[in-house]
């Protein structure tokens, strides 16, 4: 059964660890199954990556068409192609990203992001969003001394517009979201996502 699995989160919030986690219970299990991520997962979104994590000063609206182009060509050359083949697709980060990020935190129209994202993604959605809540200050402290880019080294308050903007798309989808306390163990978080692939997939 084709499933669309998508995790979300600020940076040091745990999502890798966990894409990673459920990618390897899903290959025991003989599932079929690929990780991707955003920006990144084709050698474009690659490219893409590199710009938009060199720290170079760009617009809040180029910023958006960089990440909006990269996701275009996740969507047609990797995540629909295998979702038609009947596997699972596993992503750090999505559409919610941009919402969060260029949305509540740069700012941008929303019914811009939102049109963007229907042609990127020629409207697909995920099966489930799971979002490692973690407080902004715990998150920021996961990573500090790391290198730092665009987002890692923006102000608070642009952090905490981001965590606004998670809480509420998850809040208005209860449903489609599980909203994991990112404060866990490791562990503890990969057991509760499991027990709700599992209803599922």
């Amino acid at each position: 059964m084709a499933c669309f699995i998508v995790f979300e989160g600020g940076d040091g919030s745990g999502k890798s660890t966990q894409a990673r986690s459920l990618f390897r219970r899903l290959r025991r299990r003989r599932v079929k199954v690929l990780r991707t991520h955003e920006p990144g997962g084709t050698p474009l979104g690659q490219a893409l990556r590199r710009l938009l994590k060199s720290g170079e000063a760009m617009t809040p609206i180029s910023e958006l068409m960089l990440f909006e182009a990269a996701r275009a060509q996740l969507v047609q050359q990797v995540i629909k192609p295998f979702l038609d083949q009947g596997g699972v697709v596993i992503a750090d980060r999505f559409t919610s990203s941009t919402v969060a990020y260029q949305g509540y935190g740069r700012g941008l129209d929303r019914e811009l992001i939102e049109r963007l994202d229907r042609e990127a993604t020629g409207g697909l959605e995920p099966d489930l969003t799971v979002f490692l809540d973690l407080p902004v200050e715990v998150a920021l402290a996961r990573k500090a001394g790391g290198p730092g880019d665009n987002f890692d080294d923006a102000p608070l308050d642009f952090h905490r517009r981001i965590h606004r903007g998670y809480s509420a798309l998850a809040a208005s989808d209860p449903e489609g979201w599980l909203v994991l306390d990112g404060r866990r163990p490791p562990e503890e978080i990969s057991r509760q996502i499991w027990a709700r692939v599992e209803t599922i997939i």
